[in-house]
Formats: structure tokens, sequence, C-alpha cells
């Protein structure tokens, strides 16, 4: 299999997020340090490096996971859009149905698997009948790869479902909202081979779709997910770049360590 297959089409140059100077501290522990980059449109970006190094936690700066925890402080800029996630009149709850986000763990509601899916567009009102309800339940897990396994147990609970298809009920419970952009933090790391290749294969229809942003401690999925790849080690983004250039061709010297597994 050419471990490079999802990286063949044409990359569209349309800046989505850009982060300027982003800092992350818990409590006096300096997690991110001056992270600058900008995350393109329809396209798969890769964080990848090694465990502790910041990739989640940056990733959780995009949609303001990082509120939940007390001690956290981010400062910089980052803008969806254009426009300031961090400023006072955002709201984080909306900002949440824009940057949809799917965990490491599969973690479905302990609800049937039409109402997983159903909750996002129900809290955020995005259906006025229960027929537009229905349509984006089908439709969502039509995304998902999902509707085929599930279109006759909706009513049935989603923790009934196997582990990867758990973890595609939660993919179609993020896209439910209609974001612009989808948070990936390690979404195989919980599956077997066979359900993370059908989630790769995936994240690659998504994107034609959505921003997609995917944090892996797999080298191996990153070249083959994504065209764009960060590097971060201890709270830096080392290099950013395409991701044919970081895997074959590394500028910085401890990306090449990493590649190589010299660091890690």
């Amino acid at each position: 299999m050419n471990d490079m297959r999802f990286t063949e089409r044409a990359v569209v140059e349309d800046k989505k997020i850009a982060a300027k100077g982003v800092q992350v501290y818990y409590g006096s522990n300096h997690a991110i340090k001056d992270v600058n980059v900008d995350i393109l449109d329809k396209t798969v970006t890769a964080f990848i490096g090694p465990s502790g190094c910041g990739k989640s936690t940056f990733l959780r700066c995009i949609n303001r996971m990082n509120d939940t925890i007390d001690i956290a402080r981010v400062e910089g800029d980052i803008l969806l859009d254009g426009e300031d996630i961090y400023d006072a009149k955002v709201d984080p709850v909306q900002l949440r149905a824009k940057v949809g986000m799917v965990f490491q763990k599969p973690n479905p509601f302990p609800k049937s698997i039409y109402d997983n899916v159903a909750y996002g567009p129900r809290i955020h009102g995005l259906a006025r009948t229960k027929a537009d309800l229905d349509e984006i339940v089908e439709k969502s897990l039509r995304r998902a790869a999902l509707w085929d396994e599930a279109k006759d147990r909706l009513e049935q609970p989603g923790t009934g479902l196997s582990g990867g298809q758990q973890q595609r009920l939660c993919i179609a419970r993020a896209v439910a909202t209609s974001p612009e952009v989808l948070l990936m933090d390690e979404p195989c790391s919980a599956l077997d081979p066979i359900a993370t290749a059908q989630v790769e294969e995936l994240i690659d229809e998504l994107r034609e779709r959505f921003s997609v942003v995917i944090v892996t401690h797999s080298m191996q999925q990153a070249a083959r997910v994504s065209q764009r790849t960060a590097f971060f080690h201890l709270g830096e983004l080392v290099e950013y770049g395409e991701t044919g250039q970081i895997f074959t061709n590394p500028e910085d010297p401890r990306t090449e360590s990493y590649i190589t597994g010299r660091i890690g």
C-alpha cells in the first residue's frame, strides 16, 4: 500500500485558522511556547511529536477546551476565518459547534444512536421539525460511513456498537452541527487495524468539506492521512510544512531525529 496515497490531491491554499504567538500555561508550567501556524481549509493537518510535547494542548486551544481547566491560561491570538476565538464576545459553546472534536477514546453518550447524533443539532436549534432532525442524523451517519450499519438500530444504545463503530458515531456526532473545523485527538489509538483503516479512509473523505486537524502518535498515520504536518517538541512548534517534505527532507535536525527514531 502506498503510504502517501492521501497526499496526492492538490492542496488549496486557503487559510482557515491563524495562530500567532500562542502561549499556554498550566499554573507555572509553560506548556506551549510561542506557536505561530496557519492551518488550511479542506486539508488534513497532522500534529506529531513525542508524548507531552504540547500537540494535544495546542489542539485544545482551537476550540477553547483549555477553558475547562482552572489553572490553564492561554495567551496570543487564534483566528478562525479572521475572527479572534478568544474575544470576550465569543461564546465557547457556539464556537464548539463550528469546531467539532473527536477524542482518543470513543465516548458515545449513554443514549440511542439517533440521540447521540441529534444531541448537537437539538441544543443549537439547527432543526425546526422532526423531519429536519431525521435528515441531519441520516446525513451525519452517512458522512461517518455508519448509516448502513446503524440505520436499522437507531433506537439502540450507542454504547452497544463495536469500538470502531463507536468512534465513527462520535465523528457523526461531531459533524452533525455542520462544523467548519474537525479536531481529532489520537482518534485511532484505541482501535484495531481494520477500524483504524476505516477511520483513515473517512478522514480523507471529510476533508472535502472540513479543515481536519489530527493529533497522532503514529508517524505512519500522519504520512497516510495528512497533507500538512506540524512537529512539536518540548512545547515548541519546531517545523511545519507539506507532509511529504517533513518526512523526506526536514529542515530542522530535531525533526529528522524524531522521524528516524532517535528522539521520542
